[in-house]
C-alpha cells in the first residue's frame, strides 16, 4: 500500500510554485501565480508523461488518491490510464482548453485586444470542425480541416490559428490531457503538406504618400485645427506609430523629450523621440488641461485609428497613418547622408544581431535629434526657405571616425 506524504491542511497553502509528492505517482502541482491542482505523473517507454486530475478546488486530496490508482491500474495492465480516468475526469474539450490557455496567458498580453482576436479566431476556424472534441482527439486531419479552407484566401490569418491551435495542444499536453506529436506543428509536419505563406502571398507595405508629396499634404493639415489634424502632424513630425501617438500623455512629454514607456512600444521597450522645434510649437498649441495628448470625441479617452484615417482620406486618397513611417524612412535613405541604423533607431526598429546590439548599448540621440530637425524642417518648407541640404549633421557624422 502506498505511503502518502501529504496531509489535507497542507491544500491552498503554496507560497511558490512547485511539484509536491504524495507517493506513488501523484503530485500537488502549484502554478506561477499559486493555483494548484492534481497531478499524476507515469512512466511509459522511457519518457514520463503527466495527467491532469484538476484543480483542487474540483478535487480534494481523497479523490485525487483514488484517481491516481485508478490511473495505476490501468498503466500496470497496459492500458491508456486517461481512458481509465474518464468516467470520474473527463478532459476539457478543445474549446474549453482554448479558454484556460487564454485564461492562463493574456494577462501577458499587450491589450484586450490581443485576447479578442484569440477567442474570435479559434471560435471561427478550429471551433467548427474540433471544438467541441475531447481536446486529445485533435489529429492531423482535422487540424487541415480547420486550416485547408482558409490557407489561400486567408493566409495571414490561417498562420495565426495554425499558430494559436499549436499553443493550445502544447498546452493541453503539458497538462497530460493528451500525448504524443503536435499536429499543429509547422516544421517537419505541416510544412510537408501545405505551401508557406511567403510562397502564396506577397507582402503587401502600407500604402505611404511619396515623400515629395509630404510638405503640400502637412500645410493642407495645417490649415485646420481639428483633434485629428494636430494627430497627424505629430505623427508625421515624430515619424511614431499611430497607437503610440492616440496613447500619448502629457506626463510623457519631458521638455524637449517624448518619452514611450516599454508597455506601449511594440518592441516593449522604452523609447525616447527627440522633439523639434516644429514639434514642440505644435505641442504649445493643444490644450494641456486633457490627460490625453489627442482626446477622442463623445469622451472617448483617447482619438480613435478611424479618426484620423478617415481625416486623412478626406484629403488624399488611397494612402495609411503608418504609412508616414516609410515616407519618412525613403526621404532619410534618398534625399539625406544620415546612417542606416539612425533612421532605423528613429523608427524604434531593432538594429543589427544580439552582438552588435551589446555593444551599442546607448539610442544615438543627438544624432536622432538632428534627423529629426531635418525632417521637421523638409516637412514644413523650411528647407526651401531657408536653401538647407537636409542631412548635413548626417553627412559630417558619418565621416567622422
Amino acid at each position: 500500500m502506498a505511503k502518502h506524504k501529504l496531509k489535507a491542511s497542507q491544500i491552498g497553502k503554496a507560497k511558490k510554485p512547485g511539484k509536491q509528492s504524495d507517493g506513488a505517482g501523484l503530485y500537488l502541482h502549484t502554478s506561477a501565480n499559486l493555483t494548484q491542482s492534481w497531478v499524476y505523473r507515469y512512466r511509459k517507454q522511457d519518457k514520463l508523461w503527466d495527467i491532469g486530475l484538476g484543480s483542487t478546488g474540483d478535487c480534494s486530496l481523497a479523490n485525487a488518491r483514488d484517481l491516481a490508482v485508478r490511473a495505476r491500474q490501468a498503466v500496470k495492465a497496459g492500458k491508456d490510464p486517461k481512458a481509465a480516468l474518464r468516467g470520474s475526469a473527463d478532459l476539457p474539450t478543445f474549446n474549453e482548453a482554448a479558454k484556460s490557455y487564454i485564461a492562463a496567458h493574456s494577462p501577458g498580453w499587450r491589450n484586450s485586444k490581443h485576447k479578442q482576436q484569440w477567442e474570435n479566431t479559434l471560435d471561427t476556424y478550429a471551433g467548427p470542425h474540433f471544438g467541441e472534441l475531447p481536446v486529445d482527439a485533435v489529429d492531423l486531419d482535422r487540424v487541415l480541416a480547420a486550416l485547408l479552407p482558409i490557407w489561400h484566401a486567408k493566409p495571414e490569418t490561417a498562420a495565426r490559428v495554425r499558430a494559436r491551435i499549436e499553443a493550445v495542444l502544447n498546452w493541453a499536453t503539458v497538462k497530460g490531457y493528451r500525448e504524443g506529436f503536435n499536429p499543429a506543428v509547422w516544421r517537419g509536419n505541416l510544412d510537408t503538406l501545405l505551401p508557406s505563406r511567403n510562397k502564396i502571398q506577397a507582402v503587401q507595405h502600407l500604402a505611404a504618400i511619396p515623400y515629395k508629396e509630404l510638405p503640400a499634404l502637412y500645410a493642407e493639415l495645417c490649415k485646420s485645427d481639428a483633434v485629428s489634424a494636430l494627430a497627424l502632424r505629430f505623427t508625421i513630425l515624430t515619424a511614431a506609430r499611430s497607437g503610440e501617438i492616440r496613447g500619448a500623455t502629457w506626463d510623457e512629454i519631458q521638455a524637449d523629450l517624448w518619452v514611450i514607456p516599454g508597455e506601449r512600444m511594440k518592441a516593449g521597450r522604452e523609447h525616447r523621440v527627440p522633439l523639434s522645434k516644429a514639434c514642440q510649437d505644435l505641442l504649445e498649441s493643444i490644450d494641456k488641461a486633457a490627460a490625453p495628448l489627442f482626446p477622442g470625441a463623445r469622451k472617448a479617452p483617447m482619438i480613435s485609428d478611424m479618426s484620423m484615417t478617415k481625416f486623412l482620406r478626406a484629403r488624399h486618397e488611397g494612402i495609411t497613418v503608418h504609412g508616414f513611417r516609410s515616407t519618412f524612412r525613403d526621404w532619410a535613405a534618398e534625399e539625406t547622408h544620415y546612417q542606416n541604423h539612425i533612421a532605423e533607431m528613429a523608427l524604434a526598429h531593432s538594429v543589427g544581431n544580439a552582438v552588435e546590439a551589446a555593444y551599442r548599448r546607448g539610442d544615438l540621440l543627438e544624432k536622432r535629434r538632428a534627423l529629426m530637425e531635418d525632417w521637421a524642417s523638409f516637412v514644413t518648407g523650411a528647407n526651401n526657405a531657408k536653401n538647407v541640404i537636409p542631412g548635413d549633421f548626417g553627412k559630417q557624422a558619418a565621416t567622422k571616425p
